[in-house]
């Protein structure tokens, strides 16, 4: 009895000696913690077990939670935020697009032709020329692009690029030999096959679903070169402080490759797909959507929303205006659907219990895509749809209020606004609509929620921190223009930081898993090299992410 009495002793005695089991794998400590909650906005620490916050708040408290095994990382004061979560991206098309020429940033045809002809000539064993990333405003008088133009940097080979925004394509001649398009040349869908008005043939450049004579020319990518792809964007990613994106285009082919490298462990991102709905969709599509739904709830791969694509673009004149285009008078774009079709594409989506995106740029289509929510309400009654309406580039003023009315997601694209791109969207839309531009700050004060995002790859930039930038500042990185472009629909920084985080969550029904550094909230966490309440506004864009932090791994750094 003494021996065992004394045993127990000896086993109280060490047990003492011994430090408590870990809590924490993870503390990020001296730092300022912008959380995105309300209830505690800020704070000095961080701690994570596996995938979740266990704490957070000063640096003492957090403390408590570390053991032997916790590793400690001293951010030095540097800001942490919740990791970016775009929220409208074709995540594909881009990861593809990261292995073509690459023409974001050319100030010139010259330039674009110097960049596609030095491209072919290091990439000899491509039978395709791709890419994309020209901007409208660069050709002489603002005319649109020929394939005389592109003749000159490549004739032995097809070239076929894409403008920034996706919605025009642009080939030389041997494309259009290969794709046997002649004046004649008819497709499905809307937009247009541009013929010289003199020869009556093809100019080279084709807008919307005319892309598609060219297109369907094009040797497909390989399941592999598609899973390689994936996993190059997915690293950029990572870089830019991306946790989370909602693919804003899909199928089930592409929902296939997400899945394999899930189950591989290779995601470094959380998923959120819409599948596309078209012309030719039926309710036996949309029911098997549902299906997905079922089988894919996330928080890694999650499928629960449809897209429906109502019109074009500005630049191309193929957006839905109400009114007829200013520099063109005798067109006002034409919606892809009638409004009696778009409505039972929503009411049906809608009763099946997926959530809608509508793509919408041109006033007419945004009133359009609205009169279709109210619709489906009026049907289904009054529940917690969190219908979408995307990008949202021009508005008229009696539609602003019935965002909040309806309750639809503003979900918008700062980099779209940037002024270095507006030469050709402004003139197009005239003085009158163009106060009413990208009206983020106008929304929001009617009681919209914003939702913020990149569109990438029809897009100038992927970047969140170059989002922000435009966000608040509506300026170029030069800033130009000193006042800023349509200064009064600026947002704050909050506000901003908020759209491209919480509000990604919300739009996706996860706000209550992530989008803020809460205690419980999934791990997902972006570092920036500065403190954007410290520096000045103009300086946003300057900031980098240095550390990301996804699922409570550190996946970049």
């Amino acid at each position: 009895m003494q021996r065992l009495l004394a045993l127990s002793v000896l086993f109280v005695l060490s047990a003492g000696f011994q430090s408590p089991p870990s809590d924490a794998d993870l503390i990020l400590t001296n730092a300022r913690i912008w959380t995105g909650s309300e209830a505690q906005p800020w704070a000095e620490a961080l701690a994570i077990k596996a995938n979740r916050i266990l704490k957070v708040g000063s640096a003492s408290e957090v403390r408590k939670t570390a053991g032997r095994e916790t590793q400690v990382i001293d951010l030095g004061g540097k800001m942490a935020v919740p990791g970016f979560n775009d929220a409208h991206t074709h995540f594909l098309s881009g990861s593809l697009g990261l292995s073509e020429v690459d023409l974001v940033g050319a100030r010139s045809l010259a330039e674009v032709q110097q960049r596609v002809a030095e491209f072919a000539a290091s990439h000899p064993e491509q039978p395709w020329i791709t890419g994309a990333g020209w901007e409208y405003s660069i050709f002489p008088e603002k005319r649109l692009p020929t394939r005389a133009d592109l003749d000159a940097a490549v004739r032995d080979r097809p070239v076929f690029l894409s403008a920034y925004d996706g919605h025009t394509g642009w080939v030389n001649t041997r494309a259009l030999e290969i794709a046997h398009i002649t004046g004649a040349s008819g497709f499905s869908g809307y937009g247009e096959l541009v013929l010289d008005p003199r020869t009556g043939k093809p100019t080279g450049v084709l807008k919307e679903s005319a892309q598609s004579l060219v297109r369907s020319a094009i040797p497909p990518p390989s399941k592999g070169k598609k899973l390689s792809a994936l996993r190059q964007g997915l690293r950029l990613a990572a870089a830019l402080g991306i946790t989370s994106f909602q693919n804003a285009s899909g199928n089930p082919e592409e929902l296939a490759l997400y899945e394999e490298l899930k189950e591989r462990g290779e995601f470094t991102c959380r998923v959120s797909m819409a599948m596309s709905l078209g012309a030719k969709t039926t309710a036996r599509d949309i029911a098997r959507y549902a299906e997905l739904k079922k089988k894919f709830p996330g928080p890694l791969l999650r499928v629960g929303a449809v897209k429906i694509l109502l019109d074009g673009v500005i630049e191309a004149h193929t957006a839905a205006m109400l009114a007829p285009y200013s520099d063109v008078p005798g067109t006002s774009g034409s919606a892809s659907f009638t409004q009696s079709r778009l409505n039972d594409l929503v009411r049906l989506s809608d009763q099946a219990g997926l959530q809608v995106y509508v793509h919408a740029i041109g006033d007419r289509a945004v009133r359009m895509a609205l009169d279709a929510y109210a619709h489906a309400l009026s049907v289904n009654g009054a529940h917690d749809a969190r219908f979408r309406i995307e990008h949202i580039e021009t508005i008229a003023a009696s539609d602003i209020a019935r965002f909040a009315r309806l309750g639809v997601l503003a979900s918008m694209e700062p980099i779209h606004a940037d002024p270095g791109t507006n030469d050709v969207w402004e003139p197009a839309v005239g003085p009158e609509r163009a106060q009413r531009g990208f009206a983020w700050r106008s929304l929001e004060k009617a009681g919209a929620r914003l939702i913020f995002s990149s569109d990438w790859p029809a897009t100038i930039s992927v970047d969140p921190v170059r989002g922000l930038h435009n966000a608040v500042n509506r300026r170029t990185i030069d800033g130009m223009p000193p006042d800023g472009w349509l200064p009064q629909e600026r947002v704050s920084l909050q506000t901003a930081l908020r759209a491209y985080t919480a509000g990604g969550a919300f739009a996706s029904f996860e706000e209550k898993v992530k989008g803020t550094l809460e205690e419980g909230m999934l791990a997902d966490v972006a570092v920036l090299s500065k403190d954007l309440y410290k520096i000045p506004a103009l300086e946003i864009h300057k900031t980098r992410v240095v550390m990301t932090i996804f699922d409570g791994k550190v996946v970049f750094r």
